[in-house]
């Protein structure tokens, strides 16, 4: 059993839910970068999604737009990217680490080598945010296993036949996200979530994680109700970009990241 399923498995166990932390790898630059994502594994993030910098992060709102922005600028790319997945592991054995990306940067490495490398690094499965199942097979062709886990997004506006086509070709779980937009926005709806999960869980078995505009314990609370896992993105990467010149940034992150895992808890 591969880290993501033993994690799922082990939390249905204690009747908690999955606290999917994402951070931008390398904001503000890969040292701290590695501190903070050191100190959210301990605070209790069940699943890491580290960013890959990109120019263009179209999906992404201004928050984390600037963290990439900030990333790039140190010179952080998809392979210090991979080496920083290297550096995690020696403290962290056990944390899924997902890759998040947009398709350039992988494509602009080689299909093969990111697939090689990235496993050989201890990363355990890729989210890329602009490729759809019908164009992922000169990518897919490329991976010579099936122990890396392609997490595929589904939107609020998918039809329930398009929403059997993506998760046939997922792995790992599925990201649901909460509401049209971009990373960061504001406002839960929290019946039209439930309202999705339900049609959703009617086409598949994987786990769903519902990510976008979750950024208070309350709102993990509210959507670990009804999902597997909730994933909060801007809102960390808010509170980085509010204190990078704040000595006490990691013990904050660390904070915040125990108030949201506290939430995922099921008190029924």
């Amino acid at each position: 059993m591969n880290r993501i399923a033993e994690t799922f498995k082990r939390l249905k166990q204690k009747k908690e839910k999955a606290l999917v932390g994402f951070v931008s790898a390398g904001d503000p630059n890969i040292s701290d970068s590695l501190r903070l994502i050191k100190a959210m594994c301990e605070a209790g993030v069940d699943i890491l999604e580290l960013g890959v910098p990109f120019s263009d992060p179209t999906s992404d709102g201004p928050v984390i737009q600037r963290s990439s922005g900030r990333a790039l600028k140190s010179g952080v790319n998809l392979k210090a990217v991979i080496a920083m997945t290297r550096k995690i592991r020696e403290f962290s054995e056990q944390t899924p680490i997902i890759l998040f990306s947009y398709y350039n940067p992988i494509y602009a490495y080689g299909n093969k080598s990111f697939y090689n490398d990235a496993i050989a690094a201890g990363a355990d499965g890729v989210l890329i945010v602009d490729l759809p199942p019908e164009e992922s097979d000169e990518m897919t062709s490329e991976w010579t296993g099936n122990d890396f886990s392609l997490i595929r997004l589904i939107a609020p506006t998918t039809q329930q036949e398009r929403m059997a086509h993506i998760a046939a070709s997922a792995s790992g779980f599925l990201y649901l996200i909460s509401k049209v937009g971009v990373t960061g926005s504001d406002g839960l709806d929290t019946g039209d979530i439930s309202e999705h999960i339900k049609r959703l869980r009617s086409v598949t078995q994987i786990p769903i994680c519902v990510g976008f505009g979750i950024s208070t314990p309350q709102d993990v609370a509210a959507v670990a109700a009804v999902a597997d896992g909730v994933v909060i993105g801007s809102a960390f990467e808010r509170l980085i970009e509010e204190n990078l010149e704040n000595p006490a940034l990691v013990s904050v992150l660390a904070e915040k990241v125990k108030a949201c895992k506290a939430a995922t808890v099921e008190t029924s």
